[in-house]
C-alpha cells in the first residue's frame, strides 16, 4: 500500500502516492478503508470471502478541465456509500477513468467482504475539500511532506492529500 495516515487539526487525513492517477484512486481508497479498521480487522481482512463487482460514477466538468481531486472525493464517498447502505467493504479496486466531452466517468473493479464481518474503530462521515490536492509530479520533482509519519515523495508520479470527517 502507498498510503500514510497524516496529522491534521481536527479530523483525520491521508497521503497517497501512485505512478498514475487511476491507481491513485485506489491507494487513496485502500487507505482510507486502512484509517477506518481495528487491529484486528487489518489482520483477519483476507480470511472473508470476497466478492467482485464493477462500481462507477459520472459527473459533469466544465471547460474541458480534468478535475481529478473533485472526482476522486466523488469516488471516495462512493466507496463510503457501497459500505454503509450495500454492506460492502471495498479490500482491493483496479481504476479506469474515461474524460468524455463533458463528463468523466470512473469505474472500478472491485474485490469487497461483508461489511458487517468487519470491525471498525472510527466511522468516517464525509470527505472533505480541506487542503485537498491531487498533484502530478513530474520526473526529479519532489513533494515534501511537513509530517513526520509521512515520507517525500519523487517523481515522477502522482501524489493526494484527502481530509476525512470523522
Amino acid at each position: 500500500m502507498s498510503s500514510w495516515p497524516r496529522p491534521t487539526t481536527a479530523d483525520i487525513a491521508l497521503r497517497a502516492f501512485a505512478s498514475s492517477p487511476e491507481r491513485l484512486f485506489s491507494e487513496a481508497s485502500l487507505g482510507m478503508q486502512d484509517i477506518l479498521l481495528s487491529d484486528l480487522a487489518k489482520k483477519e481482512l483476507n480470511k472473508h470471502v470476497r466478492h467482485a463487482s464493477q462500481w462507477q460514477i459520472e459527473a459533469p466538468y466544465d471547460n474541458h478541465q480534468k478535475t481529478w481531486d473533485l472526482l476522486l472525493v466523488q469516488w471516495l464517498e462512493e466507496v463510503l456509500y457501497r459500505t454503509e447502505i450495500h454492506n460492502q467493504w471495498l479490500v482491493d479496486c483496479q481504476m479506469l477513468v474515461e474524460w468524455g466531452t463533458d463528463n468523466v466517468r470512473a469505474i472500478g473493479v472491485v474485490s469487497w467482504v461483508d461489511a458487517d464481518s468487519v470491525e471498525r474503530e472510527i466511522e468516517i462521515k464525509a470527505i472533505t475539500s480541506h487542503e485537498l490536492q491531487f498533484c502530478e509530479l513530474q520526473a526529479e520533482e519532489q513533494a515534501f511532506s511537513r509530517w513526520e509519519e509521512v515520507p517525500d515523495f519523487q517523481g515522477p508520479g502522482w501524489f493526494c492529500d484527502v481530509v476525512f470527517d470523522i
